[in-house]
């Protein structure tokens, strides 16, 4: 027998590339204009140290946006220490202890300068860059400045003008939200500067609880900082309030909480100089802690030694935060896509902020010394709970369940230093009280389930439900409210007795937004306490899931406020914020992503409810309105309705979300300053992007399955910290699934078991240009509900 002779080998599919530099597509500049509070400066991974610019539209006691940089205003007033990525409050927290290069004589105390005419200067953007890790500006005034980080500590590179009258001030006192106290003390002998800033009051400019009695207009942390310098002083100098020392060594000083006269004109700082006939660089190696000022010298000589360059701390940042974002790697995307994919996973991880010196002391909720446990790599602080649950814990526990767990950990242990309590918003380890809800439950329960065991388990668990069960003492204070009301679970026992937190005397921020919070919390609650074998938490908790129902009102077909007597808030429309916090009616109605099933169910069905849904996302004249500015619209700039595009896989029409989804991540967001649609809130805008992304989103907080969108990347490669591989591939990178495969197999639903996550496997979508309105359709493919 003749065979005939074989034709050519089928060619194999190329293999995407995936990218292998992702810093190279990270913009810091991205979110630092439109409201997204980001900010440029150099930073590490979870880093303690944030070296940012200070920016000033004329008034000392405020700066261009919340976080102290905006994008269009080109004037600064110095570089500081510390800053929270993307919070609201204006000002933002931190921002500690600008220093501000100035060419010229002091001959003025810099605080009397009130509205920031003399000791500032402009810069223009075509002098500036920033990457991950290092930031540095060509100043108007002749000065470049060229700044890198480790975790604790900075480098930075002044370069004078030759010849000039070069200082450095020192703004010790002069942190966003102000100061209690400030130290600074100069030693010429050793080319040192040292001090610390008393320092808190995040949201405390709110009128909240009305004057000194807003909880928040307080000091919870004072941050130590250590310099040393590679050259001698030619001159030093301080001041306090209006008088100037030059020649000076040491001062004192605060500028209390307020703003405009109760503040401008008061506070302290010092100031160095140096001879620059031979030359005008200038080197400072800076450490900070929150223990002490013997903590700040060792982190910084530690973490960067007197042979250290501002080029070698930087590519070492940028080695470390390439570690990070190759725990994500994608391919197949446009340059676009890829560069606002990137700076969303580096925005999303520059939180929790490690806390711990290197010898593993903290600052404790408690405002004293504390030491990281055995076992723990870090104690890690500051949490927007409201905002993060719903997206950035998340991503942070796929990609790092190791740090989801000390987050854990750290949690418990302040709450344990806060008599039991859970802060909503932990500034630092320190309880602000800001927005409602209880979202450290659903925190650790989504860390437990994705996988993050690093932490006492059963004493958070154990902790969180005596908190929703047993009502403390601030559960019935109105101090701080509304958004910062003081206590954990307001006005608890009511709430159990009523099913719901009555509007009236809920002491909370509104009733009908606290229901829904509280009943999301004790559903992933009860996930938590069944994974951990508690049958008899699951039974007590799983009930309390369905609170949301009580504050449905069936005859206008929306949330509302409802009083402690039953009846509804009177003037009711679905614009209304009454009952509500940072959102409205037409928005929180959708915010039960534990039981989509029993939210339509009372909508009319599962095709009613999409069709209402619609009207979320669209105009009355179909037009697409999902860039917010209307309370009947979906909002992309804040946090109660962001999961709502995703609905439409529970309601049978997951078309919808796909098309949804791509149309928010085309036209919201996007590339350049304002490439966010709104606060980053600690990066969990970020996150939502990042996973809209790669085409999955988490179902509910406290479990792990994914709901399915459409990725932008052909390949996208997830390598999560606990060894687990996850990957994600596509044929094209159009909006409509016409199939997924799953391990191979076909897959006829629209999520991702809970082993996908855990276990690790491999999705592949078929994608094209027009719906398949036929796949993952019938009642049996849907989402779970409980």
């Amino acid at each position: 027998m003749t065979l005939a002779p074989a034709g050519p080998a089928a060619a194999a599919p190329a293999v995407v590339p995936l990218v292998e530099d992702p810093a190279s597509y990270v913009d810091p500049f991205i979110g630092t204009t439109r409201g997204g509070n980001t900010w440029p400066g150099a930073t590490r991974p979870f880093g303690m140290m944030a070296w940012s610019p200070t920016s000033t539209t004329g008034d000392q006691t405020n700066t261009g946006a919340a976080n102290g940089y905006e994008y269009n205003v080109t004037k600064l007033r110095g570089f500081s220490l510390t800053h929270v990525n993307g919070a609201g409050c204006s000002p933002g927290a931190a921002g500690d202890v600008p220093i501000m290069p100035y060419v010229g004589d002091v001959t003025t105390s810099p605080t009397a300068d009130t509205r920031d005419q003399q000791y500032v200067s402009t810069f223009a953007h075509a002098n500036e860059a920033a990457t991950p890790g290092r930031y540095t500006v060509g100043l108007d005034n002749g000065v470049r400045t060229d700044l890198a980080v480790s975790t604790r500590a900075g480098i930075g590179d002044f370069t004078f003008p030759a010849g000039s009258a070069a200082n450095l001030l020192f703004r010790t006192s002069n942190s966003l939200n102000g100061s209690e106290d400030a130290e600074i003390t100069i030693d010429a002998g050793r080319r040192s500067v040292t001090g610390s800033v008393l320092t808190g009051g995040f949201c405390g400019r709110r009128g909240n609880g009305g004057g000194a009695t807003n909880p928040n207009r307080r000091s919870y942390y004072r941050l130590y900082f250590s310099a040393t310098f590679d050259r001698d002083f030619a001159r030093t100098g301080t001041w306090r309030n209006a008088t100037v020392t030059p020649g000076g060594t040491t001062a004192t000083g605060g500028e209390g909480y307020l703003t405009g006269a109760d503040r401008a004109g008061k506070g302290s700082g010092g100031w160095v100089g140096f001879d620059t006939a031979g030359g005008g660089a200038v080197r400072m190696r800076i450490g900070i802690s929150y223990v002490s000022l013997a903590g700040a010298a060792a982190n910084r000589d530690a973490e960067i030694p007197a042979t250290a360059t501002v080029e070698s701390v930087a590519a070492a940042g940028r080695d470390a935060w390439n570690t990070e974002l190759k725990r994500i790697r994608v391919g197949g995307g446009t340059e676009p896509r890829t560069t606002a994919f990137y700076t969303a996973v580096y925005h999303a991880l520059m939180q929790p902020q490690t806390m711990n010196d290197l010898d593993g002391r903290y600052l404790g909720a408690d405002l004293k010394i504390h030491r990281i446990r055995a076992g723990q790599r870090a104690a890690y602080g500051t949490f927007s709970g409201w905002d993060q649950y719903r997206a950035q814990i998340q991503f942070l526990a796929l990609l790092r369940p190791d740090v989801a767990g000390d987050m854990a950990q750290s949690m418990l242990d302040f709450a344990t230093q806060n008599r039991g309590i859970w802060d909503r918003w932990l500034h630092l380890g320190a309880p602000t009280h800001v927005m409602t809800g209880d979202p450290a439950a659903p925190t650790l329960a989504t860390y437990y389930a994705m996988g993050a065991r690093n932490f006492d388990v059963r004493a958070a668990l154990d902790s969180l439900v005596r908190q929703a069960t047993v009502q403390n003492p601030d559960a019935l204070s109105d101090a701080g409210c509304p958004g910062q009301c003081l206590g954990q679970r307001p006005t608890l026992d009511t709430y159990l007795a009523l099913k719901y937190a009555a509007n009236d005397i809920c002491h909370c921020w509104g009733g009908a937004a606290e229901t829904l919070e509280n009943s999301l919390a004790d559903f992933s609650l009860a996930m938590w306490a069944r994974r951990a074998g508690r049958n008899d938490l699951y039974r007590q908790l799983l009930p309390r899931g369905d609170y949301w129902k009580n504050t449905y009102n069936p005859a206008v077909g929306y949330q509302a406020a409802r009083r402690a007597d039953g009846s509804w808030q009177s003037g009711f429309t679905p614009s209304t914020d009454v009952g509500f916090a940072q959102g409205s009616s037409a928005t929180y109605t959708w915010m039960v992503p534990q039981d989509v099933s029993g939210l339509a169910a009372l909508m009319g069905g599962r095709t009613a409810a999409a069709t209402r849904l619609d009207g979320l996302f669209h105009d009355e004249n179909g037009n697409w309105a999902v860039l917010g500015g209307n309370p009947l619209r979906y909002d992309p700039t804040n946090e109660p309705g962001i999961h709502a595009p995703w609905l439409y896989n529970g309601l049978g029409q997951p078309w919808k979300t796909q098309e949804t989804v791509r149309q928010i991540v085309d036209t919201a967001y996007g590339t350049g300053p304002a490439g966010l649609p709104g606060n980053d809130d600690l990066g969990t805008m970020s996150a939502w992007y990042a996973f809209a992304a790669i085409g999955m989103f988490p179902q509910v907080p406290g479990r792990a399955e994914m709901l399915l969108g459409n990725p932008v990347f052909t390949r996208v490669v997830i390598d999560r910290a606990n060894g687990v591989r996850l990957t994600v591939n596509a044929d094209t990178t159009d909006t409509y699934v016409q199939g997924v495969k799953l391990n191979g197999s076909t897959l006829r639903r629209s999520w991702l078991p809970e082993s996908f996550v855990q276990s690790g496997g491999t999705v592949t979508f078929t994608l094209a240009t027009t719906p398949n309105k036929s796949w993952a359709t019938a009642s049996s493919e849907l989402p779970k509900d409980h």
